[in-house]
């Protein structure tokens, strides 16, 4: 590791443990810049005492993206706080955005659930592209589509749940044994086993990626939908199958009640894409009847009737935060009383104060794991969703109000969250940021559908007719 110093900093001194130790007095007022490098010298061309400059510089150029952002509901500061760590955790040379920019940041304090989470994730497509489009950020939005698709093309008769950066799938997890890790939790991961796994829903996030991006824009190639095509036939002939679902379970798979979910959403955005875009050449009547069948399975044995609720998997008896998305994808009713009695048993069961939401208990699941982890942030921004979709405006307002109070200094947020208001897990985290807006958006409407799908119809509708207006005038 090197440090160049400027005029202001002196040359660095070790401590002999690993440690570089530099001390700089300053007077009011002023500042000191020095570079840092991880590997021998710094780049080359950077001068130290250009740094206010530089950090002037990129200050007003994320400021000026972010002033494009076209939003001033609930939240606004935290919502385009938001757009700009996605914006940050999406590379310019691939399109792909990362999950977090970490590695092995501890979902519990002194135990094991440590993940490498800088690689891309399928089931981030669809949030991620339905909030650039809102927020007005329609150029990232295409990038990230064009990444998730292109990740897709060619490969095999399964989609990889997860790629690098850099498009490619192959990600062996190892463990680095002399590093102690944050707050002495170890093991310290780098890669991610969980590529090799089989998860059902990364179908459903892509296809209602795809369809929003078309409904918007009508951007979407010959080329894409070819591969759309492709995808929705291989689940159509699949999602009867186990797997190993949103929360990447390392045992034998499941029929998870999520995954089963997304399956439906999976076909219902082919269906809808297909008809959207005239297409007549694809088997849309088999789709729209594998759509129906995965949805009189789900409700069949994704119900419970003496738990009184909807249960993470069938046959079992745990409840599971994610279902929170059967009222946000549309599948039911935001009202429904089954989906009402879940938003309760979810809030009873997986609770953590008065707005902090497990995503499932770790002993009922079977996860592997013998010690605990802290509360989803993401499922606790989701359960203020369900409720506005409910009806619950209030006590939706209340549990946002508090998340939002318990964000950090610059506006972040983590994986997860102990009750004490500790940050846990990797930070920051995409997948939290995109369910605050979410959650921020559905504030705003209090409508009973999810506020960002409701936008993107309306767009389509505008954009339709605006085409009908351009055809009538040239005829």
């Amino acid at each position: 590791m090197c440090i160049r110093d400027s005029p202001h900093t002196p040359a660095p001194a070790s401590d002999g443990d690993g440690v570089l130790r530099a001390e700089v007095e300053l007077t009011e007022g002023e500042g000191a810049t020095f570079l840092l490098g991880y590997r021998g010298e710094p780049r080359p061309g950077l001068d130290p005492a250009a740094g206010g400059q530089l950090a002037e510089e990129t200050t007003a150029a994320w400021q000026s993206w972010s002033d494009r952002a076209s939003y001033d509901g609930p939240a606004a500061d935290l919502v385009r706080r938001g757009g700009v760590v996605l914006r940050g955790l999406l590379s310019d040379e691939t399109g792909g955005l990362l999950a977090a920019p970490t590695t092995s940041l501890p979902e519990w304090i002194g135990g094991t659930r440590n993940w490498d989470y800088r690689y891309v994730w399928h089931r981030d497509a669809a949030l991620v592209v339905l909030v650039l489009l809102r927020l007005g950020h329609e150029e990232e939005a295409e990038r990230y589509l064009r990444f998730a698709l292109n990740g897709c093309v060619d490969r095999s008769e399964r989609m990889e749940p997860m790629l690098k950066l850099d498009g490619t799938t192959r990600i062996d997890e190892s463990e680095l044994e002399h590093l102690e890790g944050y707050a002495r939790s170890r093991p310290v991961r780098v890669g991610n086993e969980a590529y090799e796994q089989h998860q059902m829903d990364s179908y459903g996030h892509v296809l209602d990626a795809a369809y929003t991006f078309q409904q918007v824009t009508g951007r979407l190639t010959d080329r894409d939908l070819a591969e759309l095509w492709r995808l929705t036939d291989i689940l159509a002939g699949i999602w009867r199958e186990p797997d190993h679902g949103l929360w990447e379970a390392r045992g034998e798979p499941r029929h998870w009640t999520y995954s089963r979910l997304y399956s439906w959403l999976a076909l219902d955005r082919g269906v809808r894409l297909a008809e959207l875009c005239g297409e007549t050449g694809v088997p849309v009547d088999r789709w729209r009847a594998e759509r129906d069948a995965v949805r009189a399975d789900l409700l069949e044995h994704g119900w419970d009737e003496e738990v009184g609720a909807f249960v993470q998997a069938y046959g079992e008896r745990g409840m599971d935060a994610a279902l929170l998305h059967l009222s946000l994808q549309g599948f039911i009713e935001g009202d429904d009383p089954r989906m009402v009695a879940t938003i309760d048993r979810i809030a009873e069961e997986l609770g953590d104060g008065d707005h902090l939401i497990h995503r499932y208990d770790h002993k009922v699941t079977g996860d592997g794991f013998e010690e605990p982890e802290g509360a989803f942030l993401m499922c606790s921004f989701d359960m203020v969703s369900a409720l506005v979709l409910a009806g619950r405006t209030e006590e939706a307002q209340r549990r946002f109000d508090a998340l939002c109070e318990q964000a950090g200094p610059f506006g972040l947020y983590s994986e997860q969250m102990g009750g004490d208001g500790t940050f846990l897990g990797n930070y920051p985290q995409a997948f939290t940021h995109l369910a605050l807006i979410e959650a921020a958006m559905n504030l705003e409407a209090a409508e009973h559908r999810d506020a960002l799908h409701s936008w993107a119809e309306r767009r389509g509708r505008e954009r339709a007719e605006r085409a009908e207006g351009d055809h009538a005038a040239e005829d």
